[in-house]
């Protein structure tokens, strides 16, 4: 069967977007209350920031994958291809707001300092 784009696959990788993008708010809001009106961020602020937000994400993102693994599993033929790219989806989303967003964040307020200088 040929893979093709259709409109269910469309809004599954906007409902990942809003998801990730959700996901990386919230730690990145952390990350700001965290850091306070201290002038640099530090990977401990990050490290604290994730730490605090960890199970929030991880059971949000849990209770959606057993949600969308179901919708797969007994949802007919035409909804296979949205299910399937949830599940993918929020695999992803919930490593990259934890694992990619925030390093990348101190790695540009790094950049970002050492410009200054």
């Amino acid at each position: 069967e040929k893979f093709q784009i259709s409109l269910p696959l469309v809004a599954a990788f906007l409902t990942i977007i809003g998801y990730s993008l959700n996901d990386t708010i919230v730690v990145f809001d952390r990350i700001r209350e965290v850091k306070g009106k201290s002038p640099r961020l530090t990977a401990d602020m990050i490290n604290t920031s994730i730490n605090q937000t960890l199970s929030r994400t991880l059971l949000t993102s849990l209770t959606t994958l057993l949600t969308v693994l179901i919708l797969y599993i007994w949802g007919g033929d035409g909804i296979h291809a949205f299910a399937f790219a949830l599940v993918v989806g929020v695999i992803v989303g919930t490593y990259s707001s934890i694992f990619i967003a925030s390093p990348f964040l101190l790695w540009m307020s790094d950049r970002a300092a050492a410009a200054k200088q």
